[in-house]
């Protein structure tokens, strides 16, 4: 399922954006001030951020360059409507620009376009005969379907945009869990042994010595 971030300080208009994203079967949470909206984005994957630009604590513009590096898309939505806080906001690394007070059916379409086209390249990873399919969240193996649990996706998903890489416990569980690791703790291990068998990955997904896990390719 596509999960959106809707930062926006308005409680009418966050509410009005949830409900309406939510028919369309996206799964919404919603940020009310842009240090809110920067420890959700601690916690959790999202495809999609609806941002505000004048909000409280953090201004839209500001949490964009925290949000640039994750390279999720984003929307800002204001009130702010001079051509040049549009230019600002496209410059800042947003992929469309849209201004209050607007249609909903409006920004329904630019959701889905931008949703499109960010994910059009990007959309499909495969490793050997595994393909995962981000946007629509699904995962089959010689064109068969996996079925995976949300952890063990979330899972799948952090090995395969890592390939090669040497990924430690504690970075696999704060990753994947959005909780700090407990030292002792085998929830990583065991996850990674159901994942390797239902992925078929016993030989690509190994284990490396007092670290953690790197994905062979």
């Amino acid at each position: 399922m596509i999960r959106i971030l809707i930062v926006e300080d308005e409680r009418p208009i966050s509410n009005l954006l949830r409900l309406s994203l939510t028919k369309e079967g996206y799964a919404c949470t919603c940020a009310y001030d842009g240090e809110a909206a920067a420890d959700e984005l601690e916690r959790g994957r999202y495809n999609l951020i609806l941002l505000d630009v004048m909000l409280p604590e953090i201004d839209g513009f500001e949490l964009m360059e925290y949000i640039r590096p994750m390279e999720i898309p984003v929307i800002f939505i204001t009130a702010k409507n001079a051509v040049a806080d549009r230019v600002k906001g496209l410059r800042a690394g947003a992929e469309d620009y849209i201004v209050k007070p607007f249609e909903i059916v409006e920004l329904l379409a630019r959701v889905d376009v931008v949703l499109r086209r960010y994910h059009k390249n990007e959309a499909i990873l495969r490793v050997g005969e595994l393909e995962i399919d981000t946007y629509a969240m699904r995962v089959s193996r010689g064109g068969e379907p996996v079925e995976l649990t949300p952890k063990e996706y979330d899972l799948l998903l952090l090995f395969a945009q890592n390939p090669r890489r040497a990924l430690y416990r504690e970075t696999i569980y704060e990753r994947v869990w959005g909780e700090e690791y407990q030292y002792g703790s085998k929830t990583v291990d065991l996850h990674v042994q159901r994942l390797r068998k239902k992925v078929g990955w016993e030989d690509r997904l190994r284990a490396v010595n007092k670290v953690g896990y790197r994905l062979e390719v």
